[in-house]
């Protein structure tokens, strides 16, 4: 199958190419590069020993014709780099794909990413950072018979590492009304509903247990803006699928999302809610960790880019969570006290998730028992807290050529659940960050960035300082170091005081159109990177890096 797909996308260019360039037309292609390669000194992980160098490469090239689209992705990873799974290992092209659109119709067959609703029953998207790509090869129809109405249908399988398996059938239709009905009136709210249907096929062989083969989720989801509010929600639904995720028990699952937000000028307020109960939804019901996902429910804790801030990151847990996230921004008016000349705006914001209270069936029926329904769950009952995120921002600008922001984090995060390093209690920490930028002329600026974690809990409090000078509009020079000092020896369960360690980096790149190129040497602490609510292992090394990216 696969050697028919690229031969037949190959026939396809080629005599578009042909065809183009004999009629004396000129088609548009376009891609990017992306290499990432390291030279490790030392392996500073026991639990990853890297083969002296690491490399993860790929390449995109898309094509466009007319109404025909046609693509590729190739990619090396020879071998992966420390902290991206093994089985990646290799080189080839997993991604290629011909698409075809006109007026109202949109036409792909071979590999593509979609998302339905908010993902809560199908999410297929890739993150090289993570490591994680659950593309889908088959066939998709996108089609528009009016305005306002939009529909979608798929016939699939999953990308995983290097194949394909796994069988995915979805359908997703949204209508926006006010574009339906013609209303022209922005005075009126504006409205839009829409719903998805997915469902799955695996061969449900088992000598212990009766498995479905096909299992199938549904979402509904609608929206209303009016003036500066934005209300939005969802709520899925799936039935019994038993599974390595939840002990094979035959419980159904349920999502609910609630999204809402007032903006005006100057002041803003964003509000987010979640619930989820048994919502892993695989293509194949022994994997686990990130394999064979068809969902990716949307994050309810806060991404950070600041290291020491994202330290101990919240990771979506299906199975289970409920959770709360809200922000508050506000910009102090330029000219008044608390403005001054250039105005300040401040960004106040909460994220807590708790998990799900379970009950047991009956004092006979263990929680989970493999083969049972599982448990009971009063939609509203919280369960144990796991995560709280409260922070303060500051962003000011002082002159026209200084500003900064100042950050005030407190977080608990339960590491019985989440497993970061190998201290299993609750972690609580206090987080302090300081970011400067000074304009010396227009080619010249210099950053300063200062972080400080103090916690007695894990291997203790950790400080952090950066510099990095620009001279616009190519070259940059980073240096930076991440030092944790322990907590004083004031409780049994983190390092001494005289246990210091140091984690550094020294880089400079050169940046020209849309070509970058980028050297650093330094040592990683090992951790978890997230985004989006998936994580990632990395492990500590010591070692030379250098990235090259590009686009054409």
């Amino acid at each position: 199958m696969k050697q028919i797909l690229t031969f037949f996308l190959f026939v396809v260019v080629s005599t578009t190419l042909v065809y183009a360039q004999e009629t004396n037309t000129k088609g548009i292609l376009s891609g990017n590069l992306q290499v990432d390669g390291a030279y490790y000194t030392d392996s500073l992980s026991q639990s990853q020993r890297p083969e002296g160098f690491g490399i993860n490469s790929y390449a995109n090239f898309n094509y466009n014709y007319g109404k025909f689209t046609a693509g590729l992705r190739f990619e090396l990873y020879q071998p992966p780099l420390m902290g991206y799974d093994t089985k990646y290992q290799g080189m080839g092209i997993p991604y290629k794909y011909l698409s075809y659109k006109a007026d109202e119709l949109e036409f792909t067959v071979g590999n593509f990413y979609e998302q339905y609703g908010s993902g809560m029953i199908l999410r297929s998207y890739e993150e090289k950072t993570l490591g994680y790509d659950n593309a889908l090869e088959g066939v998709q129809l996108k089609y528009n018979p009016f305005k306002g109405v939009y529909l979608k249908g798929l016939f699939a399988r999953q990308r995983n590492f290097w194949d394909y398996d796994g069988l995915v059938r979805g359908i997703d239709g949204e209508i926006v009304i006010n574009d339906a009905l013609g209303i022209e009136n922005t005075e009126l709210p504006y409205l839009s509903i829409g719903g998805s249907f997915v469902s799955k096929y695996q061969d449900p062989q088992n000598t212990t247990l009766n498995l479905p083969g096909n299992v199938a989720a549904g979402a509904g989801r609608a929206s209303v803006v009016y003036k500066g509010f934005n209300l939005s929600g969802e709520y899925a639904y799936k039935i019994n699928d038993p599974s390595a995720d939840n002990n094979y028990t035959y419980k159904n699952g349920q999502g609910l999302l609630i999204n809402a937000t007032y903006s005006t000028k100057g002041f803003g307020v964003y509000l987010t809610a979640k619930r989820l109960d048994n919502m892993y939804f695989r293509s194949n019901r022994n994997a686990s960790a990130t394999s064979y996902l068809i969902n990716n429910p949307p994050a309810i804790a806060q991404e950070h880019t600041y290291s020491l801030s994202a330290m101990y990151p919240f990771a979506t847990q299906a199975n289970g969570e409920m959770g709360l996230q809200s922000q508050v921004s506000y910009k102090f008016k330029k000219n008044t006290p608390l403005g001054g000349k250039y105005g300040t705006k401040i960004n106040v914001s909460l994220s807590k998730v708790y998990d799900i209270r379970r009950d047991s069936l009956d004092e006979y029926t263990a929680i989970g028992e493999k083969g049972t329904l599982g448990y009971n769950s009063n939609f509203f009952a919280l369960g144990d807290h796991w995560y709280t995120d409260f922070n303060i921002k500051l962003d000011k600008k002082f002159s026209n050529n200084f500003k900064g922001s100042l950050t005030q984090m407190y977080q608990e995060f339960d590491n019985n659940i989440f497993h970061v390093g190998g201290y299993h209690h609750v972690i609580y920490s206090h987080i302090t960050v300081a970011d400067m930028t000074y304009k010396i002329n227009n080619n010249n600026a210099v950053r300063l960035e200062l972080q400080h974690l103090y916690t007695k809990n894990d291997k203790g409090n950790w400080a952090m300082a950066m510099l990095e000078y620009t001279v616009s509009p190519h070259w940059f020079f980073v240096v930076w170091d991440q030092v944790n000092y322990g907590g004083f020896g004031n409780t049994d369960n983190i390092e001494a005081f005289d246990e210091i360690e140091h984690f550094y980096n020294f880089s400079f790149g050169y940046t020209k159109k849309a070509n970058r190129i980028q050297l650093s040497y330094g040592k990683q602490r090992e951790g978890v990177v997230c985004a989006g609510g998936v994580c990632r292992y990395v492990p500590a090394y010591e070692g030379f890096m250098l990235s090259i990216s590009s686009t054409f």
